[in-house]
């Protein structure tokens, strides 16, 4: 048997952290705590937003925020997550796009400068993180879930792209070269990892993102 090498004593201490935070916050959105508490500073009423892959996040990001956009691409989870949402009908857009071209086309229909956060945590995630750049407003915000997995960094938790390893996919690295320069915060909780960064008022990406060469569909 091979051996698990993430399954060590300080992956174990982080993992039993994580257990008892969400055992103690079921209302959370599975991100990690530190991304949790800087999201409740850093959003205001009067914000919109777009969400790449629902969940409890939904649920949270309604209670705080005047509009969100938020797009799944599972049928299963869709109908159980719209289930709890009937309080804030008036609040989520909530849409069903259960394939790639239609999780595309979600994105690419919003008004450039039109958000002031979107989430991405759902599938197209290296697509959704490019081509949203233009959506939101100087100020605003992209947060990327499990960012380890995709963008090179000096990371513990599991599955983490090392420092020199290059980015997961090309497009991956266009949005790399497209946020040089933009502030950001990376945060880490030893098991999963959650970034944002923070366009600025003047930025040499913020306004090229739809023409940079993107994957095909498969």
């Amino acid at each position: 048997m091979r051996p698990i090498k993430h399954l060590t004593p300080r992956y174990v201490k982080n993992r039993l952290g994580v257990a008892l935070y969400e055992r103690t916050h079921r209302d959370a959105p599975w991100l990690t705590r530190q991304m949790v508490g800087l999201l409740s500073c850093w959003l205001r009423p009067d914000d919109s937003g777009l969400e790449l892959g629902s969940g409890r996040s939904t649920i949270w990001f309604a209670e705080r925020v005047r509009h969100l956009v938020s797009v799944e691409h599972d049928p299963v989870w869709y109908q159980q997550v719209q289930a709890r949402l009937a309080v804030h009908k008036d609040v989520v857009d909530y849409h069903l796009c259960p394939d790639a071209a239609a999780y595309r086309e979600r994105v690419d229909s919003l008004p450039s400068d039109s958000i002031d956060f979107v989430l991405v945590d759902g599938i197209e995630r290296d697509y959704c993180a490019v081509m949203s750049m233009p959506k939101i407003v100087p100020g605003g915000i992209i947060i990327v879930d499990n960012c380890n997995w995709y963008l090179p960094h000096a990371s513990t938790s599991p599955g983490s792209r090392e420092p020199g390893s290059g980015p997961a996919s090309e497009t991956w690295g266009k949005f790399l070269e497209a946020t040089r320069g933009w502030r950001y915060i990376w945060t880490s909780d030893g098991v999963t990892d959650t970034a944002f960064w923070v366009k600025p008022a003047a930025s040499t990406g913020s306004g090229q993102a739809a023409e940079v060469p993107l994957r095909p569909l498969q």
